[in-house]
């Protein structure tokens, strides 16, 4: 009989520990914000398979979309073969990206792959060959975006060395007390002391870090990379793998910034649960590289890029980048609410850019002090009452909250209510 008992027994049998698993439970349907386990249990899913199903689980547009593209062919590798899904969804996109400029769009299957190549098409086009990337930033697995992101444990841990060439500088987070100013002045001290910024290809950040904690990168300090790297003919490189369309209750995160980037790596949420990366760029920086230089034999399957149009076409006609800022609005406000009873285990730094929210488990109430336990174990209940919610942060002390932004009013009250009871003190 299969239950989640016996698939966890196969799983740790066949599978390797270096890939971990959220819940001890095993998906067998999903429909929106809900999803039923092999067993028949009904969960409320705010983690979007960590952010991937903005539009929900298995949204009908999106699988007519699919489905047509799998009766006709599904795969021909677009070096070998092109095909109109992968042209019509790089106009879209280009069209879209609030870069300044003709753009060009490239796609991938991972965010780690976007990262990669838009690497890439940064040293290519600058002729230099050192990154900048900051504190707390997650870019992915593989060894370069491994390299970029600012976390050691678990993604570098044992996996050295790593590429040369790649700085760190702190991100800026008022409660941790790393000012925009810091920040700043601690970029041009990399430039006196250990790479000068005209062997710098690309600056890279995330409008709001994902894995890092959900922390929004404030305007002035993205204005101020804005000018750092015109200066100095540095790419400038806005992550939105997680941050993209409509998440932040834009369609990109950085619009909130008013500034332009160079390039804008994205994934996730673009392929509506199909595996859909890619890289938008202005078209002088993206056309620096030789035809065959940039490509993969998966890249831009042609079932994902039919997915992936279907995904802006209900992201327009439902109109979810004002959804997104209204429920955020609404869950924000909830969440004070907890923060203020006393009932309920202290939390704080409530932080959100639309539906892109976290909050951090505190050692004491009123205490920026914050509490890594105590995060895992309000994640750990609230799986055990039905919710599916993630942690991020440096230590693993924040929760996130990344439901579809086509969730129901009366399922985000019932998900709510759950986290109420998953915060009550033991």
């Amino acid at each position: 009989m299969t239950n989640n008992t016996n698939l966890l027994g196969r799983r740790e049998a066949a599978v390797p520990r270096g890939v971990a698993t959220a819940l001890p439970v095993f998906a067998d349907r999903a429909l929106n914000a809900e999803l039923w386990d092999v067993e028949g249990r009904r969960f409320i899913d705010f983690a979007c398979g960590i952010g991937v199903l903005n539009v929900g689980h298995c949204h009908p547009r999106v699988m007519a979309a699919a489905h047509a593209q799998i009766d006709r062919f599904t795969h021909t590798a677009f070096q070998v073969t092109a095909y109109e899904t992968y042209i019509a969804l790089a106009e879209r996109l280009n069209a879209l990206a609030p870069l300044g400029s003709p753009a060009r769009s490239i796609f991938f299957s991972t965010g780690a792959e976007a990262v990669e190549n838009a690497v890439k098409i940064a040293r290519k086009a600058t002729g230099r060959s050192a990154l900048i990337a900051f504190s707390g930033a997650f870019h992915g697995r593989s060894f370069m975006s491994m390299a970029l992101t600012g976390k050691t444990a678990p993604y570098k841990r044992g996996f050295g060395p790593m590429p040369p060439e790649v700085f760190h500088v702190p991100f800026p987070v008022s409660h941790q007390g790393i000012s925009v100013d810091a920040s700043i002045k601690a970029l041009h001290q990399l430039f006196k002391t250990d790479v000068a910024a005209d062997e710098v290809a690309a600056i890279i950040i995330e409008p709001v870090q994902g894995e890092g904690g959900f922390h929004v990168a404030p305007p002035e300090l993205l204005q101020a990379l804005r000018r750092i790297a015109d200066d100095n003919g540095i790419v400038l490189i806005a992550d939105e793998v997680q941050s993209g369309f409509a998440r932040t209750g834009t369609m990109f995160g950085i619009e909130h910034s008013g500034i332009r980037p160079d390039l804008i790596t994205v994934a996730k949420a673009l392929g509506g649960g199909f595996p859909l990366s890619g890289v938008i760029g202005r078209a002088e920086v993206m056309d620096a590289v030789d035809p065959g230089g940039l490509g993969g034999t998966y890249a831009g399957s042609p079932i994902a890029c039919a997915a992936a149009l279907a995904v802006l076409d209900v992201i327009e006609e439902q109109n979810l980048c004002a959804r997104s800022r209204a429920l955020g609005n609404s869950v924000v406000a909830q969440l004070q609410a907890f923060a203020a009873r006393s009932d309920l285990r202290p939390i704080g730094h409530v932080r959100a850019l639309g539906s892109m929210i976290a909050f951090d488990l505190l050692a004491a109430r009123g205490s920026d002090e914050v509490d890594p336990l105590a995060a895992q174990a309000v994640l750990k209940k609230a799986h055990a009452l039905g919710l599916i919610v993630l942690g991020c942060g440096a230590q693993g002390e924040a929760v996130r909250l990344l439901y579809p932004l086509t969730i129901g009013d009366a399922v985000l009250a019932e998900g709510m209510a759950l986290l109420g009871q998953a915060l009550a003190s033991d």
